[in-house]
């Protein structure tokens, strides 16, 4: 089948196109048949040896495709039929991620757990099913689960255009709260206004804080979606509400800023960690998902071969929305 994969830790230069062969389906598992797979930072952290990985790695969390075979005492399935996968696998309380363990994605074909294998309906494309379950997962437990998102509440969203900062944006706006979203990148905000962004702000030429006080009356941000850390965390703690709930899912820029905790104690700040999602997070977004009440939005579908191009995009960061690759392309 084909694949890609990692050969050594290093920069997109280190992914190789491959014929590997076919797993087979051991008991309680589906094989399968890839139509489309999604990119996401993670695939960059585990390639760059930031995330330890066994070299060489096929990476990828994220798929849609067909049941190609069912392993040994797999009912409710049948062969063609359409699927989307859960990439979160649980083990009692630690989640850990369909690629980190366990051969990823980013190929023809792969073996599940029947358990994290999910019908996919007709009006729901491959592309589509594969831009959203890491992403839409990790921020449903975050707004929903650990933070206990209220309609009318004040959502504030770094870095708009990301993965879980769109999956964020998109169901804080379904759950009826009102959004702030930043970027670098004008353009970028101008097509958050164009998707219901209730305000917007560039937070590299504009005053982060001086915006969210304004926008909410002097209130502020009653939940902050924290994923980039260091470059962030002042101004997240900052722009948070009084009694605001704060939640960290990653530390792209550094995992230790000054903790600022005179912050915590005095706006009596709660602080959530947050890793990906169990089972009750997947179903809770693809509710979500199959109702319309959000639409993953695809960045750009590539074949699987253009996957250096693809990690180059990502890391270089002027994807809107979810890069997917195409199987086969």
């Amino acid at each position: 089948m084909l694949a890609v994969r990692a050969r050594e830790a290093g920069g997109p230069e280190v992914l190789e196109v491959v014929d590997l062969p076919v797993p087979e389906p051991k008991p309680g598992q589906i094989l399968v048949r890839h139509e489309a797979v999604g990119l996401n930072f993670i695939d960059t952290y585990q390639r760059s040896g930031l995330y330890p990985m066994r070299f060489p790695a096929v990476l990828g969390q994220e798929a849609a495709g067909v049941v190609e075979a069912l392993g040994e005492g797999v009912t409710g399935f049948a062969t063609g039929q359409p699927v989307v996968i859960n990439p979160g696998l649980e083990d009692g309380p630690v989640i850990r991620v369909v690629g980190e363990h366990t051969q990823g994605t980013h190929a023809e074909l792969a073996a599940i757990p029947a358990t994290n294998v999910y019908p996919l309906p007709d009006d729901i494309s491959f592309e589509e099913a594969a831009a959203f379950p890491l992403v839409f997962e990790t921020a449903y437990r975050m707004l929903v689960t650990k933070a206990g998102l209220t309609e009318g509440e004040w959502v504030f969203v770094w870095g708009i255009g990301g993965g879980v900062a769109m999956a964020a944006f998109q169901i804080a706006r379904a759950l009826g709260a009102k959004t702030i979203v930043t970027s670098s990148s004008d353009e970028k905000l101008s097509r958050a206004r164009g998707l219901g962004a209730t305000v917007t702000v560039n937070h590299v030429t504009g005053d982060v804080p001086a915006a969210v006080a304004e926008a909410t009356e002097g209130h502020g941000a009653d939940v902050v979606v924290e994923h980039v850390g260091e470059a962030t965390w002042k101004t997240s703690l900052q722009v948070a509400a009084a009694g605001g709930r704060i939640t960290v899912c990653g530390a792209t820029t550094g995992p230790n800023p000054p903790a600022q905790l005179h912050r915590i104690w005095w706006k009596q700040l709660t602080v959530y960690g947050s890793t990906m999602g169990a089972k009750e997070d997947f179903e809770g977004a693809y509710d979500l998902v199959a109702r319309k009440k959000v639409k993953p939005i695809v960045d750009e579908v590539l074949p699987l071969a253009e996957a250096r191009a693809a990690h180059e995009r990502l890391e270089a960061g002027e994807q809107f929305g979810k890069i997917v690759f195409s199987i086969p392309g």
